[in-house]
């Protein structure tokens, strides 16, 4: 009896350990697609133009460090890394800000238009910012704001808004409302409740959203190039796109990827430091 009963459920293990075979390719694969071009940017920005052409996949001869010295000064990557730092971290306060609050209130409160607000939140993160470009420069045009770091930081908050508050309305939604309730009873305001008790117990799920919102503000490049025409306050995205210009028109690729690289370290590192809190976060946040 008992050999029969394993003989029926052998079938099962195996097909189990099959799919879970088969995902573990598909996630190894995956994971070599996004790793071997950062890998191969990484050994070209060590060559000369004759051996990334030559050998790209091969290691450098010798490293070529100088590239990097190439590709700092001929754009001035320092100024860029200043002006980016400045654009995203303001961005970034603000989104979070804001779109903590606007989160909190659809997850805990009940209004007639909640749900409207919500879905008006979701249409946004669908919506081409390609459409809106035109009209969105004059808006920035006419309030005095074009060629500023405060109506970029402002047009790149309001671009990871939406995405920012769906996030976090499922998040707070999984937050014990008897803490919020506590609080009220011992004499705490909404705002207070909010700032004090709720936003610190909502760590994670800004850490998660924060890293993506990072992301996508470090390398937004058509925005700035639409309302950031100053080459003074360039950020990183736009500084790339000129080094690829001159470098490419000098036959410079060593120093072209060399850039790439410095670009990259920044938002590797913020990857390899939160993305711990950040599968955390996103785990707590997911519907239930």
């Amino acid at each position: 009896m008992r050999a029969a009963l394993g003989a029926v459920g052998r079938p099962g293990r195996l097909g189990a350990a099959a799919r879970q075979g088969a995902a573990h390719a598909v996630l190894l694969t995956w994971a070599l697609v996004a790793i071997l071009p950062v890998v191969w940017g990484v050994v070209a920005s060590l060559k000369d133009d004759a051996e990334i052409f030559a050998a790209p996949w091969a290691p450098p001869s010798s490293a070529r460090w100088d590239n990097y010295v190439r590709a700092w000064e001929h754009v001035r990557l320092g100024r860029l890394f200043a002006n980016t730092a400045v654009v995203v971290g303001g961005a970034l306060a603000l989104t979070l800000v804001v779109g903590a609050m606007a989160a909190y209130v659809l997850a805990r409160y009940r209004f007639r238009l909640n749900k409207p607000v919500l879905w008006l939140f979701v249409a946004g993160m669908v919506f081409p910012v390609l459409l809106a470009i035109v009209p969105l420069f004059f808006v920035v045009d006419g309030l005095g704001l074009l060629g500023t770091r405060l109506g970029l930081v402002l047009v790149l908050a309001a671009y990871g808004l939406p995405f920012t508050v769906f996030l976090l309305t499922g998040f707070f939604a999984t937050l014990p409302a008897s803490v919020a309730e506590a609080a009220l009873l011992d004499g705490c305001g909404h705002a207070g409740a909010f700032f004090r008790i709720m936003l610190p117990m909502a760590r994670p799920g800004l850490v998660a959203v924060g890293t993506f919102n990072l992301l996508g503000l470090w390398n937004a490049y058509l925005l700035p190039l639409v309302l950031n025409p100053d080459p003074e306050r360039y950020v990183l995205a736009q500084g790339l796109a000129a080094l690829a210009v001159t470098e490419g028109y000098r036959a410079d690729y060593g120093a072209l990827f060399a850039g790439l690289v410095i670009a990259m370290a920044p938002v590797l590192a913020a990857h390899l430091v939160l993305h711990r809190p950040l599968a955390r976060g996103l785990s707590l946040a997911a519907p239930r």
